[in-house]
């Protein structure tokens, strides 16, 4: 199934931040966004569900990998909505 990605303000000021400060973590996270739209499936992507964690409306919350094996690794939180085949970014950041 294909999605339409929207962004959360902090993800979108996140993302444009590594535009211009990094490049290569930029063009890492534009690919796992771009396999998001095709396959939350992909293998990479390692996508799983946040326990204790929730979106504005009681959403449930996803993590998906931007890198792996990686120190302070990127990761997209993200949930379905607010309609049917749109997923919501919330946040783009490095894991602790």
């Amino acid at each position: 199934m294909q999605f339409r990605l929207e962004f959360a303000t902090e993800a979108q000021e996140s993302f444009l931040r590594l535009q211009k400060t990094d490049a290569r973590k930029y063009r890492k996270v534009q690919k796992t966004l771009g396999l998001m739209e095709i396959n939350l499936r992909h293998s990479s992507l390692k996508t799983h569900k946040l326990e204790g964690f929730s979106g504005p409306q009681g959403e449930e919350i996803f993590e998906a990998y931007v890198e792996n094996k990686t120190p302070a690794a990127f990761r997209i939180l993200w949930y379905y909505g607010p309609c049917k085949s749109v997923i919501t970014i919330l946040v783009i950041t490095p894991h602790p």
